[in-house]
């Protein structure tokens, strides 16, 4: 993750800019539902990846 691109806040943004986008719609757009959700999906998991990340530099367990 050492591109700026993979940055949490980046990534963040990036999922708040589509779920406004999504819920802003009145019809939604089809042809661009599938991309804004595969961008949507790969924000949250590098989003996800990050806070793993910091939890295993900082010493907490995962307890699920």
């Amino acid at each position: 993750m050492s591109k700026k691109a993979d940055s949490y806040q980046e990534n963040y943004q990036k999922l708040k800019q589509i779920a406004e986008k999504m819920r802003d719609q009145e019809e939604p757009d089809i042809d661009q539902l599938v991309a804004m959700v595969n961008e949507a999906t790969k924000a949250y998991k590098n989003c996800q990846a990050r806070i793993e990340s910091v939890e295993k530099a900082l010493g907490f367990k995962n307890e699920e």
